[in-house]
């Protein structure tokens, strides 16, 4: 298989991991974004057309220049306090610009779509290993704006040819292995950075909330999975879809539960440094443990995590953030 693919929100993240993936695949990606939170650095295995994904006239034009086999969508906001000081930033962002990016793949016969999805959609787990059966109740706008991403889709599907898959994403982590590509946020929110960053001395220590949790340890277990293993799953999906696969939504997570804890300790093996820590109370609405099931994506797409132990993820992510500081990005 091949062809260009549209990465809209290409230069972000995961997107740019995304990227190189369907690059070494044998798919053009062509990325969309307005670099408000993206970065041009991060642009380096198929061209840049700058704009906004909600711009449906922009859209419009890309689409008919390329003739895209399908389209993967990251471009959204997601910050979870910010979503809840700012929401209606949230709901024009990540659902009225992706209803504007709906309609014109519906009009211009765009019929494979990958769209972003998250945990977040699940809420608070009343049962761990999550599984994509149950129940979804965000306690966050933005957990709410993905979850009408998926509404969404839905309904537009039944309607028209198009097809999707929703990838609802745990905790992304890691950096590309050749070191091209890595994390970088403004500002910094997911732990892993956080700790590396503060091994280095780049902050001054890491805040953890709560000690006390119901745990090995007593601090909160998360499921990290490595950004390349993202990478990959999107290709699978594209290909799943491309082969006539029908729509659905598939966690993406390594299945591992790993403690707040136990990512610093091995974050001070890693890099051979200690790390300060600052310990307080628990945060409200932080669940014991949220990690998934990844069976569905196994049976369904033929992928499972190949990079994601929690010492292949803090590996590549300490090269990256050392790489960062002599590249100054």
């Amino acid at each position: 298989m091949s062809g260009s693919v549209l990465v809209v929100g290409g230069a972000g993240y995961i997107g740019s991991h995304t990227c190189k993936a369907l690059k070494a695949a044998g798919f053009e990606p062509v990325v969309v974004d307005n670099l408000s939170e993206g970065h041009d650095w991060a642009v380096k295995f198929g061209p840049l057309e700058r704009g906004e994904a909600g711009d449906t006239e922009f859209m419009t034009s890309v689409i008919r220049k390329y003739n895209p086999v399908g389209l993967i969508h990251f471009a959204a906001n997601a910050y979870v306090g910010e979503s809840v000081s700012n929401p209606r930033k949230y709901i024009q962002n990540n659902v009225v610009a992706m209803h504007n990016l709906l309609s014109v793949c519906i009009d211009e016969n765009v019929n494979n779509v990958i769209f972003s999805s998250s945990c977040a959609t699940y809420g608070v787990p009343l049962s761990v290993p999550l599984d994509e059966t149950h129940p979804q109740n965000p306690i966050s706008p933005y957990g709410d704006s993905k979850l009408i991403g998926e509404k969404m889709l839905h309904w537009y599907s039944n309607a028209h040819p198009l097809r999707y898959v929703a990838l609802r994403y745990f905790n992304a982590s890691g950096a590309d292995a050749e070191g091209e590509i890595g994390e970088v946020h403004d500002p910094e929110t997911h732990l892993i950075p956080l700790v590396l960053q503060a091994a280095l001395g780049s902050r001054p220590a890491i805040n953890v909330f709560g000690t006390d949790y119901p745990t090995p340890d007593g601090t909160c277990q998360r499921d990290y999975i490595h950004v390349s293993d993202l990478g990959t799953a999107h290709v699978a999906a594209l290909r799943y879809l491309m082969g006539g696969g029908a729509s659905t939504q598939i966690n993406l997570g390594s299945g591992k539960p790993y403690s707040v804890k136990e990512v610093i300790d091995t974050a001070a093996k890693v890099t051979g440094r200690q790390v300060p820590t600052v310990y307080g109370p628990r945060r409200d609405g932080d669940p014991p443990g949220l990690y998934a099931n990844p069976i569905k994506a196994k049976e369904v797409l033929g992928w499972e995590a190949q990079h994601s132990s929690l010492e292949n993820i803090l590996e590549t992510a300490y090269r990256w953030e050392l790489k960062r500081a002599e590249l100054g990005v």
